[in-house]
């Protein structure tokens, strides 16, 4: 039996998960293992790992020491088994005509040493999928690079606003049909998580605990507002340690922010881009979709899913004969420095000049803070326009 789980950047209660199902079935299994579906983030260490699965040093080498702890390696291709390839033809039918291309699909192996998988983790509204959880845990989880950044771009191509807090987007037709070629069993337990604790737990296959569970986490993790504000200050909770991450602060509040405004992430414990993909985001820096669609020619050859990034955190905009016109303000209060962010094409403030206290209870005055952003989803109840027209 193999878990299948998220790494730190997810809250949600997995140590009693793995303990209850270890409790369960790991007296019975010839192995059990656990993998971090890490996508492409950077791998955890020992420690993290147990950290993630609340358990101590003595405990991994007594009651858990038949257990096999792994990190998905996207990037090692002798890691990784393909497993077929979504055809061009259904591609376009999948992405609704925006793109005709062949997407290898390919897996950790490690998933066909095992008889049974089990995915535990929970659903969030998600910028590119529409809402995290379920096959999303197999694929970017423990999948190859080819169809991980495929599906990205598509996300960035259909934009944030149309994506985000939406259920069967055509990111997730494409996950899950990427997901119906592994032929491993699969039972999926998703969980729907509110202040740290459980509000929901649905199990059965991906599809079917995902399709409940989104339904509960859209009742649950989106907000709605009646006016949009000029300044937002999003406060990136320790558990978000790069901007890769961190740039969900931007992505669950960007529907609320006016046309004009700014959203100022403020994460003073932040000191890097991306501990993955950092050179290349400084590299092409912070740009909104058409930036890159433009001028595909100098950018396709890039890894997608880093493109589809930069878009997400810089936005909506347009750019037409050479200039860029974003839609608002994006600015870092973190320990990146001045002149990195402008490299970035991001705005700076030095965050030891902000008190987050002198942004809350604002909201009359087209301000608002939040204490702890990334995965409460914020929309207008009017949706306007440019979120409805992309």
């Amino acid at each position: 039996m193999l878990l299948l789980v998220p790494d730190a950047t997810r809250t949600c209660p997995l140590g009693m998960f793995f303990k209850g199902l270890f409790d369960q079935i790991g007296g019975v299994t010839t192995a059990f293992g656990v993998m971090i579906a890490l996508g492409t983030h950077p791998p955890m260490s020992d420690e993290a790992i147990r950290r993630r699965l609340e358990i101590s040093h003595e405990e991994s080498a007594t009651r858990y020491r038949s257990v096999r702890f792994f990190n998905h390696a996207w990037d090692n291709p002798e890691e990784l088994r393909p497993i077929g390839r979504i055809t061009a033809a259904e591609i376009e039918a999948l992405s609704d005509g925006l793109f005709s291309m062949d997407v290898a699909v390919t897996v950790n192996r490690r998933l066909f040493d095992y008889d049974q998988v089990i995915i535990v983790g929970p659903v969030f509204p998600h910028e590119v999928v529409g809402f995290s959880g379920g096959n999303k845990y197999l694929f970017p989880g423990v999948s190859g690079p080819e169809v991980l950044n495929f599906f990205h771009w598509l996300g960035a191509v259909v934009t944030n606003p149309m994506i985000i807090g939406n259920k069967y987007t055509p990111v997730r037709k494409v996950v899950d049909r990427a997901a119906s070629m592994l032929t491993v069993p699969k039972l999926c337990f998703c969980l729907v998580v509110e202040d740290g604790q459980l509000a929901g737990v649905f199990a059965g296959s991906p599809e079917d605990a995902w399709d409940q569970a989104s339904d509960l986490s859209k009742a649950r993790h989106i907000r709605y507002k009646e006016n949009p504000y000029d300044t937002v200050l999003s406060c990136a909770p320790s558990m978000y340690e790069d901007l890769w991450v961190a740039g969900k602060c931007m992505y669950k509040l960007e529907p609320v922010v006016a046309n004009g405004g700014e959203v100022i992430i403020y994460a003073p414990h932040i000191r890097e881009i991306s501990y993955t993909h950092g050179r290349l985001i400084r590299q092409i820096g912070y740009h909104c979709r058409d930036y890159f669609r433009k001028q595909w020619d100098k950018y396709k050859a890039l890894p997608w899913g880093v493109l589809a990034h930069s878009t997400h955190v810089r936005g909506i905009g347009s750019y037409d004969n050479g200039v860029e016109r974003d839609r608002i303000q994006v600015t870092l209060a973190t320990g990146i420095p001045k002149e990195v962010c402008a490299e970035i094409n991001l705005g700076y403030r030095d965050p030891a000049t902000i008190d987050p206290a002198d942004y809350a209870n604002r909201e009359d005055d087209g301000v608002l803070m939040v204490p702890k952003a990334g995965e409460t989803l914020y929309h207008l109840r009017q949706r306007p326009a440019w979120a409805r027209e992309m």
